[in-house]
């Protein structure tokens, strides 16, 4: 009679690849989320120690109010239209980055400043800005 042992070894015929498959996940995963970031390129202007250079210092703005009666002054100066475009057309060859503020009354007739703005217009003036004052409170 032959007898069986009981240790008997037998040779590995399946490699279990489980643990690899989970390996491969979590490498997947982790490609997934740092890749993103790697594209991501953000430049960024560190401070330094110098000093920023020197800027040309602000253009004068000139102020344009109309009153409610139709009164137009040019930086405190009262003018008319006429005068008005002609001073604007003499700070705009001295200035051509020239940089108006429109200031009109409350109850400015609406037509007084369509004439201001006009003037503006044919003249070429792009930076115009119109002055607005908050409510006052009740």
């Amino acid at each position: 009679m032959k007898k069986i042992s009981s240790s008997h070894h037998s040779t590995l015929s399946e490699l279990n690849i489980t643990p690899l498959l989970d390996l491969v996940f979590v490498l997947l995963v982790i490609f997934i989320i740092t890749t993103p970031q790697l594209m991501n390129n953000l430049e960024i202007n560190l401070p330094s120690g110098k000093p920023p250079p020197h800027k040309p210092s602000q253009p004068k703005i000139n102020k344009i109010t109309v009153a409610a009666d139709g009164r137009i002054t040019l930086d405190g100066e009262t003018v008319t239209t006429a005068q008005l475009k002609d001073r604007l057309k003499q700070i705009q060859a001295e200035d051509p980055n020239l940089a108006v503020v429109v200031n009109g009354a409350d109850q400015v007739d609406y037509q007084h400043m369509v004439n201001v703005l006009d003037v503006l217009q044919q003249l070429g003036i792009e930076k115009v800005g119109l002055a607005t004052q908050e409510a006052a409170a009740p």
